[in-house]
């Protein structure tokens, strides 16, 4: 970790906070001098991880414009105007497109495209004064269909676009805004999607099944929290001053592998 203060007086707002990559990215970041806040429906992982750095907890839904408002006047009171946006919250949408039902549809879109419009939106005046920045954490599912994931994919690919608008629009304005691209990362979330894998397959552990997914990425293996933390840092710091509308993977080097050709891989 770091031992230099990136985020000396900045503040930052963090979505889907509680655990996995956002909440790596809270650590992160406080330890480098931000004052951190944490939004999400449900409290208890919130507060663990904002009590190990004395952050801010703001209950709330993110895809709720009045929500998000009052949030931020919890965060004005004790922090200040926002630095920095990442929009972390994510989820749901996976299944066969024919049995996905309205409410699943509206689901997927609420969880990753809502909550990342909406918090960029209501956040965006603070943003324009500060001079600050948005990161939108998507996947490499926005880039690429995976099989039987039409509700994720189509959010992710979205939010892709909504942050180059952003980038586009905003960037006269001072505001930047990038797009991270993880792969698979082994969190909890991503270990109950391992679960599904190890019954379908029969196979007999989580690591066999994260062996199998990243059987044919170049680096052989899924990322950690941390590692794709690592990347969000240094993307939302003034050292990438020159990034606006950026797509960064963080995969392993899986969305360089050129399919067609893996029957002859060795």
């Amino acid at each position: 970790m770091a031992n230099y203060e990136r985020y000396k007086n900045k503040t930052v707002l963090i979505t889907g906070g509680g655990t996995g990559i956002g909440a790596e990215v809270a650590r992160r970041m406080a330890a480098e001098g931000a004052r951190v806040a944490l939004m999400g429906r449900r409290r208890e992982p919130l507060e663990k991880v904002a009590g190990e750095f004395g952050g801010l907890v703001v209950s709330g839904d993110a895809s709720s414009g009045e929500s998000v408002r009052e949030a931020l006047k919890e965060i004005h009171e004790k922090f200040g105007k926002i630095d920095i946006l990442i929009a972390n919250a994510g989820g749901h949408g996976v299944g066969p497109t024919m049995e996905m039902s309205d409410a699943d549809w509206a689901l997927a879109t609420r969880l990753n495209l809502d909550t990342a419009f909406v918090c960029a939106r209501e956040c965006l005046p603070d943003l324009v004064e500060t001079g600050g920045n948005i990161i939108i954490v998507a996947s490499i599912a926005g880039l690429f269909a995976g099989p039987q994931a039409a509700g994720y994919v189509t959010m992710k690919h979205a939010c892709i676009g909504l942050g180059k608008s952003l980038a586009r629009d905003f960037g006269r304005q001072g505001v930047r805004t990038n797009m991270i691209c993880p792969g698979w990362v082994s969190t909890a979330m991503a270990d109950e999607q391992m679960q599904v894998l190890v019954e379908k397959s029969g196979l007999n552990s989580i690591e066999e099944a994260y062996a199998l997914v990243t059987r044919d990425v170049p680096l052989g293996k899924p990322a950690t929290a941390e590692d794709v933390s690592n990347v969000i840092c240094f993307v939302a710091s003034d050292e990438a001053a020159l990034m606006n509308g950026s797509i960064v993977t963080v995969d392993g080097g899986s969305s360089v592998v050129d399919l067609p050709t893996l029957a002859f891989a060795e």
